[in-house]
């Protein structure tokens, strides 16, 4: 491994200056304290604000990825679908719930559009910052995400968020499956664990700490 933690492999080093950062389902009712959140979501909001910021800092792409559900269970998870039928109340469409953890907007963003999400398209928080509506666990399926990261030239993605054997999981097969350069933000994805670092270090994940990624994005300009 590298100073950075990386594998020096040259077909899986991260090309930072072409690189987006993907968050995922880092939303209110997924806060450790919500009732339906998960363990540890809340914690790691601090080193994604510092892996956002660091993206911000250099004029790269961030997309948000996002979970709305029909209070029916129209189109969700069979996982889901009993649970909100039920009565749940997740990420519903105009909840306060449904919106991104507190301090993860940029400054002077507009809310969640939700209309616009579940339509399929991107929105547009400014001109390098985006959300995107996922029916289901990967952020590629049944989504407008590759399309938008062809459109910004990317070929690194750095994934954080909520949590890690499910969604951010998914969307990292997925990525993998598409040839992107994959980075994992190790301290700032939830209910991770050293045995899925293993098994997603496997694939040619790279696995990096906050501070590794905020160091590698400080050299971009």
């Amino acid at each position: 491994m590298t100073d950075a933690g990386q594998n020096p492999d040259p077909h899986l080093i991260p090309h930072w200056e072409s690189a987006a950062l993907v968050t995922i389902d880092m939303q209110v009712d997924f806060l450790s304290d919500s009732p339906y959140g998960l363990a540890g979501t809340t914690e790691i909001v601090p080193n994604l604000r510092r892996v956002t910021d660091a993206f911000r800092a250099a004029h790269r792409p961030i997309v948000h990825i996002v979970r709305l559900y029909q209070p029916d269970g129209t189109d969700a998870d069979l996982a889901r679908r009993t649970l909100l039928a039920d009565g749940a109340r997740i990420v519903a469409p105009g909840s306060p719930g449904s919106q991104l953890a507190p301090g993860l907007l940029p400054t002077g963003a507009p809310p969640l559009d939700h209309a616009r999400l579940l339509g399929g398209e991107p929105q547009e928080l400014n001109p390098t910052e985006y959300v995107i509506f996922k029916p289901r666990w990967g952020a590629f399926y049944r989504t407008p995400l590759a399309s938008l990261l062809d459109a910004l030239a990317v070929d690194t993605i750095v994934f954080a968020g909520c949590n890690l054997p499910n969604c951010p999981r998914a969307s990292i097969i997925e990525a993998s499956e598409r040839d992107y350069r994959i980075v994992l933000a190790t301290d700032a994805v939830s209910r991770a664990s050293t045995q899925g670092f293993r098994e997603i270090g496997g694939i040619g994940v790279q696995l990096l700490t906050s501070d590794e990624i905020t160091t590698a994005l400080s050299a971009v300009h």
